[in-house]
């Protein structure tokens, strides 16, 4: 039998649901008033075993150290046609490899989607996706806590981002030799580095795949 979910759970389940993006506990508490962190744990819990019990389309999934409500992966394809795309393909691609790579230098970013990556960094950093710290003469690229709770990342840890692409999205390594009259846009990878995964498997499924994932709103 599913556990009875009590007012305290119900309380939680509508702050996650009007909020529309992951919260921590203590997030939830102070919106709900509660000095008590202890019992909104325990709310979530209980709330967690019922939405695992009961027939429906949404889960409670934890995203790091926050909790948020959003579609069972098996019905995301079921709203893609409805779902209004985030971002440009250019901009989706664009951070998908700073992801993959991550950290990545901007340098070596341009060359492998050219000039525009300039451009696109900065939106993605307007967006909160993506962090820039300073090295040299370029700018070393990460993406932010942000990033995996905008996509329902249960990680930020830079591995476990590499795992999710390679799984969910298919984005697979390995990259086709350049032609001769064709210099390479992929820089080599470092030793130890895992090898990049292939362009058309980023310029091709990769934007449909992501842009119906989303746990939130595009952010501003």
């Amino acid at each position: 039998m599913p556990p009875k979910v009590d007012e305290l759970a119900l309380q939680v389940e509508a702050i996650l649901f009007a909020c529309g993006k992951p919260l921590s506990v203590h997030e939830i508490s102070e919106a709900l008033g509660i000095a008590d962190s202890r019992s909104v744990q325990v709310a979530l819990k209980t709330l967690q075993q019922t939405y695992e019990n009961r027939q429906t389309a949404l889960e409670l999934r934890r995203v790091g150290d926050r909790y948020a409500l959003q579609l069972v992966e098996r019905f995301v394809t079921t709203v893609q046609s409805v779902t209004p795309v985030e971002m440009a393909p250019r901009t989706l691609k664009t951070l998908t490899l700073i992801a993959y790579h991550q950290p990545i230098l901007q340098s070596m970013l341009v060359r492998m989607v050219g000039d525009s990556a300039y451009e696109e960094v900065q939106r993605l950093r307007g967006m909160s996706l993506v962090h820039t710290e300073v090295k040299g003469s370029t700018l070393e690229l990460t993406t932010t806590r942000r990033f995996a709770e905008y996509f329902g990342i249960a990680s930020t840890k830079p591995e476990e981002i590499r795992k999710f692409l390679e799984e969910k999205l298919g984005v697979k390594p390995g990259v086709a030799a350049p032609s001769p009259e064709e210099p390479s846009t992929t820089p080599p990878s470092a030793p130890g580095a895992p090898p990049a995964p292939a362009p058309e498997l980023l310029a091709a499924g990769t934007a449909g795949a992501l842009a119906v994932t989303p746990t939130t709103e595009a952010p501003n």
